[in-house]
């Protein structure tokens, strides 16, 4: 499989040398494409000395601050454009343990359409996570599990490998979601189309250099998005029971 991990960045100067070391030695043959959104802080020109270095390692320069969500799919696109067979989202902070990937490639070989590193399935964890993230996390997770139906345990999660015949069947170009809710919507257009989810269990550790992302902007996009996406979903089903619409 030709594998390519999309690490999006924003001010990430201290955290990428680490990241893109420790997963070049964890998987070798994968390539790295490093999205980043016009970094004040240089990332984007750190990342271009060390694609200069390293064949495997690529750059998109962006032009500016956009969201977790439009880095990931300017991503999918440049690697699509280049017929890459699994497509794999890591954040930048060595949140998600590069050294886990294999995990996650292991099961897109053994049949999924998609893998998610999760931390609420047996054998996932989360280390030094502060306790108000906990229960955001573990809240968002409940929060989505009830509202959208799924049957995910960790919807939220951001550590994943994508097949790209899954990613060219999501539908990206209708994709609107900006922050976190991002992972959720690909992953409920994936389980909605009947494609094969497996979540590997993962440890998830809190970032130790750079700042979280996350805002009440992101949360706020989340809570309702899920709602509407809910709700609506829910109304097809009804009208459809009811032959509304035929």
């Amino acid at each position: 499989m030709r594998v390519l991990t999309i690490i999006p960045t924003y001010n990430e100067r201290e955290s990428l040398p680490t990241v893109i070391k420790r997963l070049r030695a964890a998987v070798p043959d994968a390539h790295v494409l490093v999205a980043d959104d016009n970094s004040p802080d240089g990332t984007g020109d750190m990342a271009d000395a060390m694609a200069e270095q390293d064949g495997n390692i690529h750059v998109l320069h962006r032009p500016a601050k956009e969201g977790l969500g439009p880095a990931y799919l300017a991503g999918f696109a440049w690697g699509l454009e280049r017929d890459y067979d699994v497509l794999v989202e890591m954040d930048a902070d060595c949140s998600h343990q590069p050294e886990q990937l294999p995990l996650l490639l292991d099961a897109v070989q053994q049949g999924a359409d998609m893998a998610i590193g999760s931390r609420y399935v047996p054998g996932g964890r989360t280390e030094n996570w502060p306790l108000p993230r906990q229960l955001i996390s573990r809240g968002g997770n409940i929060y989505s599990r009830v509202l959208l139906g799924t049957s995910i345990h960790d919807i939220t999660g951001g550590f994943r490998a994508y097949r790209d015949t899954t990613l060219r069947a999501l539908d990206l170009d209708s994709v609107r979601s900006r922050g976190y809710c991002f992972q959720i919507d690909l992953a409920w257009r994936a389980e909605r189309l009947g494609l094969k989810i497996v979540e590997v269990p993962i440890t998830f550790v809190e970032r130790e250099e750079g700042a979280s992302k996350m805002s009440n902007d992101v949360t706020v996009e989340a809570a309702t998005s899920v709602a509407k996406w809910g709700l609506t979903a829910r109304a097809r089903t009804l009208a459809g029971k009811l032959g509304l619409g035929r």
